[in-house]
């Protein structure tokens, strides 16, 4: 089992890169933030999970122990393989999957592109005991903040992040826009993109 690379960057595509090790070229598909840590730096270190299927051998690769502990969890979820577990953790940060999780979130992770809301259902079902809120520090801020945001507000969010910005970038815009005095959802829409 390979379970850490440390290389120099020899390619990168979509997600995945080919990391250089004492002559062997590893390809490894990455989670969105050590993707973009590899590329940005040329090289670097990442956990790994090795997936072995009867069409192949996969690497997953991730920036920290944590983001490959959450990538376990998904992929122990029925009907969600190593490719789906991806996406998902990729489509959010690791503190806001896990408390849409523990807060059975339903609507926020079905955002993610990709994921269906049966998907979403089961992963909050199968997971919810496993993730606790207290576990996810980070969201309490934005926990207490959430019931703030208006219904024309979530649905910019929902709107922003159709045009393919993540999740974290459309609700500061949004959170922007609405600090400037924007209200109605075509005014939200509008001002979030100045501020994206």
């Amino acid at each position: 089992m390979i379970g850490y690379i440390k290389g120099n960057l020899l390619h990168y595509d979509g997600g995945v890169v080919i990391l250089e090790n004492n002559g062997i070229g590893y390809e490894i598909t990455c989670s969105a933030e050590s993707y973009v840590k590899i590329v940005n730096s040329g090289g670097g270190a990442v956990y790994t999970y090795m997936a072995v299927r009867e069409d192949g051998v996969s690497l997953y690769g991730f920036d920290n122990l944590n983001e490959k502990s959450m990538f376990l969890k998904l992929i122990s979820v029925s009907g969600v393989g190593p490719k789906l577990g991806m996406t998902v953790l990729s489509g959010m940060s690791l503190s806001d999957l896990a408390f849409c999780i523990a807060s059975s979130d339903v609507k926020s992770l079905s955002s993610i592109k990709g994921l269906g809301k049966k998907t979403a259902e089961r992963i909050i079902l199968e997971l919810r005991e496993a993730i606790s809120l207290t576990d996810v520090q980070p969201t309490t801020k934005k926990a207490q903040q959430k019931p703030l945001m208006s219904e024309d507000a979530e649905n910019a969010v929902m709107a922003l992040m159709s045009l393919g910005y993540t999740r974290a970038d459309s609700q500061k815009a949004v959170e922007k826009a609405v600090e400037s005095g924007a209200v109605g959802l075509e005014n939200l829409i509008t001002g979030a993109l100045k501020n994206v």
